[in-house]
Order: structure tokens, then C-alpha cells, then sequence
């Protein structure tokens, strides 16, 4: 669909008051920078290599739709649904995806620099060498997500459900994981130089092949199946073991 003409008929549209649905359409390298497609179904839509800079896609259904390679950067999505789609290799810097539904969604090699996911649903994302670095995932359920190989240096991670994710070779150095869940979850290769895990959840968790030298696991807590360093010590490090009721 040629951009006038979709433009024109996203007008039209809006004038009637009525309910917007394009799924299934077909707007791939389509120029829609800073256009408002809020509250749009656009569902399994095709927007691949599309410029969405600045757009407006905020309430959005976009679940199922193919958005690889799209640049998005600055885009408001905050509440929309990217439930299974596809936004690998998109161009995601600065853009706000607070409180959308991005469950199974692949953002893998995604650039999500100083983008808002706070209070985001990402179980089951694929965030595979994502860039993640400074952006804000304060309270976001990262359940089962795979973060393996991602940047999320100086990002803020504070009270997160990152339980069952797979941090293995991840970087995240500076960043605050405080009172966030990190059960059954593998840290292995993980850069953690100077990262803020107090009152963290390291039930399960696995933990035995990094440096913890300069992290802050005070009041974090961990169970006798938790993973150390053969050098580790709570007392040094602040951490609580929870026992098991005799």
C-alpha cells in the first residue's frame, strides 16, 4: 500500500470514530515517521525495514506482526501488544515500551539503548545480544527470557522477575538488580563488576563461575542448592542463606 493513500485512509478512518483494523497489511520499508498509529490492529502486519522513528503506536495490537530490521528509535509503544512478533535487528533506542506485552516476542541483536520496558511483560522474550545498556526494566517480568550474550550495563533491573533466564556471557556490569528474582537462573560468564543484587532471590540460581569481588549481595538471599564460587563466603559478602524448616 502506497504511503498517501494509507495515510489517507488512517485519517478517514479516524473521522468515522471507528475501529481501526489493518491486520495482516503489508507496510514493509513504508515511511511512517512520527505518524500516530495509537490503538491501531495490526495484528500479523508486515513492517519490516519500516522507518517508525518518533511514531505513535501506542495500545497498538502488533502481536504476530514482523517488524525486523524496523527503525523505531524514539517510538512511543508504551501499552501496546507485541505478543510473538518479530523485531530482530530493530533499531529500538530511546523508545518506550512501558507496560507493553512483549511475551515470546524475538528481539534478539535488538538496540534497546536507554529505552523505557519498565513493568514490561517479556516471559519468554528472545533478547539474544540485545544492547540493553542504561535502559530501564525496573519491575518487567523477564520470566524464562533468554538474555544469553545481551548488554545491560548500567541498566536498572530493580525489582524484576528474571527467575529461569539464562544470563550466561551477559554484560551487567553496574547495573541494579536489586530485590529482583533471580531463582534457577545462570549467571555463568556473566560480567557482574560492580552490580547492585542486594535483597535479590538467588534460590537455585547459579553463580559458580563468576567474579564476585566487587558485587553487592547484601541481605540478598540464597538456599543450599545456590551455585558459588569455591572462594565464596556470605559472611564477606552480606548475603543471607535461607535454611530449611527441620
Amino acid at each position: 500500500m502506497e504511503n498517501k493513500k494509507f495515510l489517507q485512509k488512517i485519517e478517514t478512518m479516524r473521522g468515522e470514530g471507528n475501529p481501526i483494523d489493518l491486520h495482516g497489511v503489508d507496510l514493509s520499508q513504508a515511511d511512517l515517521n512520527g505518524v500516530d498509529l495509537s490503538e491501531i490492529n495490526l495484528t500479523g502486519a508486515t513492517l519490516s525495514g519500516a522507518e517508525l522513528m518518533g511514531a505513535n503506536l501506542m495500545g497498538a495490537n502488533l502481536s504476530k506482526a514482523n517488524l525486523s530490521g524496523a527503525k523505531l528509535n524514539g517510538a512511543k509503544l508504551n501499552g501496546a501488544n507485541l505478543s510473538k512478533a518479530n523485531l530482530s535487528s530493530a533499531h529500538l533506542k530511546w523508545v518506550d515500551l512501558s507496560e507493553a506485552n512483549l511475551d515470546q516476542a524475538d528481539l534478539s541483536e535488538v538496540n534497546l539503548h536507554k529505552a523505557n520496558l519498565s513493568e514490561t511483560d517479556l516471559i519468554n522474550a528472545n533478547l539474544r545480544g540485545a544492547d540493553l545498556n542504561e535502559a530501564d526494566l525496573s519491575q518487567a517480568n523477564l520470566m524464562r527470557a533468554n538474555l544469553s550474550g545481551a548488554n545491560l550495563s548500567g541498566a536498572n533491573l530493580n525489582r524484576c522477575n528474571l527467575s529461569v533466564v539464562d544470563l550466561s556471557e551477559t554484560n551487567l556490569s553496574q547495573a541494579d538488580l536489586s530485590g529482583s528474582s533471580l531463582a534457577w537462573t545462570t549467571l555463568n560468564g556473566a560480567d557482574l563488576n560492580q552490580t547492585d543484587l542486594s535483597g535479590s532471590n538467588l534460590n537455585w540460581a547459579t553463580l559458580n563461575e563468576v567474579d564476585l569481588q566487587e558485587v553487592d549481595l547484601s541481605k540478598a538471599i540464597y538456599n543450599d542448592q545456590t551455585e558459588w564460587p569455591d572462594d565464596f563466603s556470605d559472611q564477606s559478602h552480606g548475603a543471607i542463606l535461607i535454611q530449611k524448616p527441620q
